[in-house]
């Protein structure tokens, strides 16, 4: 199943969140998945046709690309395409998370004008609001400060957008990235462990077995010095049930929480 500033010094007490690039959205991984490319998944011929047959072997990111490049042909064709214009800000952020480095930037930009048209079309749909946060937050994440200055405040509130359309919508995805954007931006621009762990909390009762959800939990127990309990949350991101549509991302937390458990020991 993916919005803070990148080395902004933090005034609050102890609780606050650290200095840290701020990841919006947990649907998709903070650290690059391997990417496959090297020995691709063919598409079949159906396949080459089909966007979200192609996006669902992301784990070969060529296929991603080759995904989006379909949405955006129909969005070219059709500005008033929503489908395509939300799936494609969906692909860009998978693709400027996973990509070669040098395609991250600008499939990044390319999801923030998709979303953008996205939330033009329907606004009153989650799906734009959404991929629109998550793409910024990407961008925020990873390419300095000036663009987590510029996106912090408006992530939020496409955040708060799809809170109050639909808190269900993708097993609590906006909770889960308010979670994350209350961890990673610091105390003195409104960050709260606390308040992350409230809302993290709250995306896990769509989904008690999201990796990605259990995962930024731990995390932010760990910065509320509650290591035990970080303990425990990251055991049960390694006994979840692997998802079949995020079958990718299930993998890539898993690997993650082994890591990161071997420290708390």
């Amino acid at each position: 199943m993916s919005l803070a500033l990148a080395g902004v010094v933090s005034s609050a007490g102890p609780s606050a969140p650290r200095l840290a690039p701020f990841t919006p959205l947990a649907l998709l991984p903070l650290a690059p998945f391997r990417s496959r490319a090297s020995s691709p998944i063919p598409a079949t011929q159906n396949e080459t046709n089909d966007p979200d047959a192609l996006y669902a072997k992301r784990d070969t990111v060529a296929l991603a690309e080759q995904a989006a490049a379909i949405w955006q042909s129909r969005l070219d064709k059709n500005p008033d395409d929503f489908e395509s214009a939300w799936k494609l800000a969906r692909a860009a952020y998978w693709i400027g998370t996973q990509a070669p480095a040098a395609h991250r930037k600008p499939a990044l930009e390319q999801g923030i004008t998709a979303g953008r048209a996205a939330t033009r079309i329907k606004p009153t749909r989650p799906e734009g609001h959404l991929w629109l946060a998550a793409d910024m937050g990407a961008l925020a994440e990873s390419f300095g400060l000036r663009q987590g200055l510029k996106y912090r405040g408006e992530i939020k509130a496409e955040l708060l957008t799809v809170l109050r359309l639909d808190p269900a919508y993708e097993q609590g995805s906006a909770d889960r990235a308010l979670g994350r954007w209350y961890y990673k931006v610091p105390g003195l621009f409104g960050g709260s462990n606390e308040k992350s762990e409230e809302h993290l909390r709250r995306s896990l009762t769509y989904n008690p077995h999201s990796t990605v959800s259990l995962y930024f939990l731990a995390e932010t127990l760990i910065a509320l010095k509650r290591k035990p309990e970080a303990q425990q949350t990251l055991e049960r991101v390694l006994a979840a049930p692997i998802d079949p549509g995020w079958a990718a991302e299930d993998r890539d937390f898993k690997s993650k929480a082994k890591k990161l458990i071997e420290t708390l020991k």
